[in-house]
């Protein structure tokens, strides 16, 4: 194969394809309009009329277009250790190799079957026809056709499937102009990679592994003579549909193979005893977990674009461990079920977990069952936290230099001036503490020492920490935002607190590692490139009083016999509970509730109903990994 077409080609992939390809299939079989127009074809070139029909063609698309021809090919999706998670595409569901990864059997059975005298003619063989006509005679049936696997070629990727003199002749024109340009060899590599297979299977190499589940470099004999068999009629004669049919074509190819001397009565008998597997269809699969594909497809469509997506052929490896997420949506579903059999009806739960030292999403789950609702409730549904939102409040504190965990605070009725009215906050349980320190009144989440804090520090600078923390949800000033007044993603959440985790240092969540396309080319790499956004001794101490709301506040429930820090979010109409917390190699948010926001009932709280839940995700979650101890305050300077 000359260096300077096919493989230059192969380096371009990232590259667009031309816009005139059209992919169009259409199996060549012998008609009476193949015969008329071929016919009329050898009756011009004894006139010498080939000139004059090359003239009246000269609108023909140009052939040399191949030499940057991009055929669309099929993406796929992995899990952080390299598990197929899914595969997407267009119509075509293909991937494209280069001719020295095809089994020479299956090359030697395709030109056997389509045209056996491929390495000799120029594009066209007219004496082919009269060949064709012969061994279909013989055999009773359609062995060999008329086209050349070149007229195929220019058809399939030119051409309208309409059948017509004036199409054949077309055909004819450009298959001798391609045969000018292409050398032998990548003419079949282009003919192979992109024939059609049928069950929307396009090109050798994803047939091979739908079919018999390996790659066309693999194929035995008797299983490349069962591929070579179908192209003529691939829903006909697919193994899928009729494998007796299957089985007789596969001898009907074998049977030409032997005649052509190109294998020996001996393999032929062993090819058509040898028992054959049979695969699966593979084209529009369902994703193993749809949750999570469908955000990495939307994550992708956002960088590259749709087309590049569905056409591109990407290497897409994710943040995703696909044990970690199985955990995930057994957890989410086990749960669900529980509190259906408790009298609690609440319709939908979301879970998010995400690695605090790169921010890569482990896990995901956006709704309760995917088949009945594909709403990710993940990344899409904006929910208000609650008190799940109070340690951006606490952190600030910390941040500003005037306050310490121990610091006394004021848990005292109070009211402030909002509009035309006045605002005062309560308590859950209506009563006041007095003189508490900070410490505790996060850890047993007293509203009003919260809304003082942040009326004290000004609510926009919370709301600038936010940001920080990469919250991109709309936020008001409220007064009351420091009780959770704003509605956020499960997503947001669980980013945020892992840079709690990991003691300020901020990378925006993603799904994805790395894309490559079929080549191995990096597109997109996502190498982790955290940012110290956060003071380290505020968010350590924002941490060691958040491990006191686990061991003795209102997260209790969330205890894992390891370090943990974590916050309850319930909202005042129990619309909206959640636990969110860490250790230092894994942060969580759940999030349970209804999708019509209607109360989950009295007593409903994120310590009572989210906490379990999360503390049974994290214990299988964490089974293998070892304890850690999260940093001390005292191990950073104080701002």
């Amino acid at each position: 194969m000359s260096s300077n077409t096919i493989p230059q080609r192969r380096a371009r992939r990232s590259q667009t394809a031309p816009g005139v390809i059209q992919y169009i299939q259409d199996v060549g079989q012998v008609t009476v309009a193949t015969l008329l127009g071929t016919t009329m074809l050898v009756s011009s070139i004894a006139a010498g009329g080939l000139v004059g029909l090359a003239i009246s063609f000269r609108n023909l698309p140009d052939v040399r277009v191949l030499r940057n021809y991009l055929p669309s090919e099929t993406s796929y999706i992995y899990d952080i250790k390299g598990t197929l998670l899914y595969s997407l595409h267009d119509e075509a569901n293909r991937d494209v190799v280069d001719l020295d990864d095809i089994s020479p059997d299956l090359k030697r059975a395709v030109l056997a079957i389509e045209d056996s005298y491929f390495y000799s003619h120029k594009g066209i063989n007219p004496s082919s026809v009269g060949r064709a006509i012969l061994a279909n005679v013989q055999a009773g049936s359609t062995v060999e056709g008329g086209s050349t696997v070149t007229m195929q070629l220019v058809k399939n990727l030119f051409l309208s499937p309409e059948r017509a003199i004036s199409r054949k002749v077309a055909e004819a024109v450009l298959s001798l102009r391609l045969e000018q340009i292409f050398e032998k060899d990548q003419i079949l590599e282009l003919y192979l990679n992109q024939v059609y297979w049928g069950h929307n299977t396009y090109g050798v190499e994803t047939a091979a592994q739908s079919y018999f589940n390996k790659s066309a470099a693999d194929l035995s004999l008797a299983e490349a003579a069962m591929m070579a068999g179908l192209i003529q009629a691939p829903e006909e004669y697919s193994p899928f549909v009729n494998y007796t049919l299957a089985k007789q074509r596969q001898a009907t190819v074998l049977g030409r193979m032997r005649q052509l001397g190109w294998i020996t009565a001996e393999e032929e008998a062993t090819a058509k005893a040898q028992p054959l597997l049979i695969g699966e269809i593979t084209s529009f699969r369902s994703s193993s977990s749809p949750y999570v594909t469908e955000a990495v497809v939307q994550e992708l469509t956002e960088v590259f674009g749709k087309e590049a997506v569905l056409k591109g052929g990407m290497r897409v490896q994710t943040t995703i461990d696909l044990s970690l997420q199985q955990i995930a949506e057994e957890t989410v579903q086990r749960n669900h079920a529980s509190l259906r059999q408790r009298g609690v009806y609440a319709d939908q739960m979301a879970l998010v977990a995400i690695d605090p030292r790169t921010h890569f999403v482990k896990a995901m789950v956006g709704g309760v069952d995917y088949t009945t609702s594909q709403f990710n409730r993940a990344i899409q549904a904006q929910r208000q936290p609650g008190s799940a939102f109070k340690p951006f409040v606490y952190y600030a504190a910390f941040a500003s230099g005037r306050y310490t965990p121990d610091s006394i605070i004021q848990d005292t009725a109070v009211s402030y001036p909002d509009g035309y009215e006045y605002y005062t906050p309560r308590n859950y349980d209506g009563s006041f503490m007095g003189s508490i320190p900070i410490r505790k009144a996060l850890e047993l989440s007293r509203n009003v020492p919260a809304v003082k804090l942040g009326q004290e520090l000004g609510v926009n600078r919370i709301v600038e920490i936010s940001r920080l923390l990469g919250i991109e949800s709309p936020m008001d000033p409220v007064i009351s935002l420091p009780l959770g007044a704003v509605d956020l993603t499960p997503m947001e959440l669980a980013g945020a607190y892992a840079t709690f985790a990991s003691n300020g240092w901020h990378s925006d969540p993603t799904f994805i590692v790395q894309v490559t396309d079929s080549s191995g080319n990096v597109l997109l790499d996502n190498t982790p490139k955290p940012q110290l956004v956060l003071d380290p001794w505020a968010a350590a101490s924002l941490t060691d009083v958040l491990q006191g709301v686990v061991a003795r506040g209102t997260g209790t429930a969330a205890q894992l016999g390891r370090p943990v820090a974590g916050k309850t979010g319930t909202t005042d109409s129990q619309r909206d509970v959640w636990f969110v917390g860490y250790v230092p190699q894994l942060a969580t948010a759940i999030w349970v509730g209804n999708d019509d926001y209607s109360p989950l009932g009295s007593g409903a709280t994120g310590g009572g109903m989210v906490a379990p839940i999360w503390k049974d995700f994290m214990l299988r979650a964490l089974a293998d990994v070892p304890v850690e101890s999260f940093r001390r305050p005292n191990e950073f300077a104080k701002p």
